[in-house]
């Protein structure tokens, strides 16, 4: 079983039945370090789930880039609101690491529909869940200093601080990169 058909299968629930016919829907892609998975200002009419490597979601605002997210294995990765809206993204992602996917396309997508019989209801439980977790840090940012900031999300994610310019998690973190490197030095020593 590949890192897709576990996620899908445990998240859900789909059955066996179902697991070829919705698997046989997505391609195997790969991003280089350095490719963008999708730019800003253009349509993202993909969806992909990250077999390996870390993908960073980012914006240019008031001539800085400001990281929304580091995607790595395990997890979905798109522009939502160009996939599900049909409008220009609004996020650059681009491949940090040698990555590769799973990758289906809107079309492909929208056959789950016919596939899976109660597809809109699990793809609602999905989007809530995300929702939930954008919450969660927008919470993290409103009542969190930004130690508690670091803390939290070292906890949760230790795998990144090895793997990815820390400069980037500052800024997804909402500190200059001198805060954090406080921060850490404090932790280290």
């Amino acid at each position: 079983m590949t890192e897709l058909q576990e996620y899908i299968s445990s998240y859900f629930g789909v059955t066996n039945q179902n697991m070829d016919k919705i698997t046989a829907l997505f391609t195997e892609t790969e991003l280089k370090k350095g490719q963008y998975f999708s730019k800003s200002g253009q349509y993202c009419e993909k969806l992909s789930f990250v077999r390996s490597g870390f993908i960073r979601v980012f914006a240019n605002a008031n001539d800085k880039e400001v990281t929304q997210w580091i995607s790595f294995k395990g997890s979905f990765l798109t522009d939502l609101y160009s996939f599900n809206f049909k409008q220009r993204a609004r996020w650059n992602i681009q491949a940090l690491t040698d990555s590769e996917l799973y990758t289906i396309n809107k079309e492909n997508y929208a056959l789950l529909n016919n596939i899976v019989p109660n597809w809109a209801e699990m793809e609602k439980q999905f989007i809530a869940s995300c929702f939930i977790t954008l919450e969660d840090r927008v919470f993290s940012h409103l009542s969190l200093n930004a130690e508690e900031r670091y803390n939290n999300f070292f906890k949760n994610h230790k795998n990144l601080f090895n793997q990815v310019p820390l400069h980037y998690i500052a800024s997804m973190l909402g500190m200059s990169p001198e805060t954090f490197s406080r921060i850490r030095n404090k932790k280290i020593s």
